[in-house]
């Protein structure tokens, strides 16, 4: 472990598995102590079992980022656990695919829902904390900078057939990080969004897989047609899929101090593939 994060509190959506799994894990080995969340409590409880039993530090809030005062508790949780809130990763989130004339409100307003309501009303939770906090340093004479990171997509940024309700989403949270960014900076608050590519994932592996997920109550087929797994590996200037972990490395960029003067920006990670 290191300490690069050392004294911070984070909390992480959707970390139970997958990306969020590898943010979680990642923050936790740089000295931050992170409120881990999933749908599934096992799952969430497992990450928090796997960063205490390597040294570090978690607390579980299970549940839906999209119940009703999810977002309060899952503040509270940080700042009653282990005393403040420093980092706020909105990561939760899937897929839902159709083309638009066959897509239904209901299917359009659930991912709109986890994609850009739920961040929306994690980070209206936190304000209150941070502002305090944020005063009670400046008038103490020793200023903290804290981190929000919000999770897009390349379908945010350039958009992909079959999925307007998340493109919509994955876009609409770029326009919520640069206004908050320009709202927050007088809390000394970074708020950066990480745009993902094709990343090794349940949610993108190959849709021959017959792979689902259960998002309350209702199964829902995930996965990324296999002839646009295979020509983005061709068509990335890397040549594959990124890893997990490399997702992760890039929101912990943002998490750095090293990068405390950069807000209301857009980092891509998609081994250079775009469009």
């Amino acid at each position: 472990m290191t300490s690069a994060l050392a004294g911070k509190t984070a909390i992480v959506s959707g970390s139970g598995r997958g990306i969020g799994a590898a943010i979680a894990h990642k923050l936790a080995a740089n000295g931050a102590a992170v409120v881990v969340n999933d749908l599934d409590a096992d799952a969430a409880q497992q990450v928090a079992d796997e960063i205490t039993a390597a040294g570090g530090r978690a607390a579980v809030c299970a549940g839906s980022v999209t119940e009703e005062g999810f977002a309060d508790r899952f503040v509270a949780t940080a700042v009653d656990t282990f005393g403040g809130l420093d980092i706020i990763v909105n990561n939760a989130g899937y897929t839902w695919d159709t083309v638009v004339q066959n897509m239904g409100d209901e299917q359009w307003d659930a991912i709109l829902d986890v994609h850009l309501k739920a961040p929306f009303q994690i980070l209206r939770a936190a304000q209150p904390v941070i502002s305090a906090a944020a005063k009670r340093e400046r008038d103490q004479g020793d200023p903290v900078t804290r981190k929000v990171v919000n999770i897009s997509s390349l379908a945010g940024l350039f958009g992909n057939a079959g999925q307007a309700n998340y493109s919509a989403g994955k876009a609409g949270i770029l326009g919520l990080t640069k206004a908050i960014a320009k709202e927050w900076g007088r809390y000394r608050v970074t708020v950066n969004a990480v745009a993902f590519g094709l990343i090794q994932t349940r949610l993108t592996s190959s849709a021959t897989d017959d792979s689902t997920i259960d998002i309350a109550g209702q199964e829902i087929k995930v996965g990324v047609n296999p002839m646009i797994l295979q020509a983005a590996q061709h068509l990335a200037p890397l040549g594959r899929l990124g890893t997990v972990e490399e997702a992760a490395g890039a929101v912990y960029l943002l998490c750095l101090p090293e990068s405390d003067y950069i807000t209301g920006e857009v980092l891509t990670c998609s081994g250079g593939l775009v469009g």
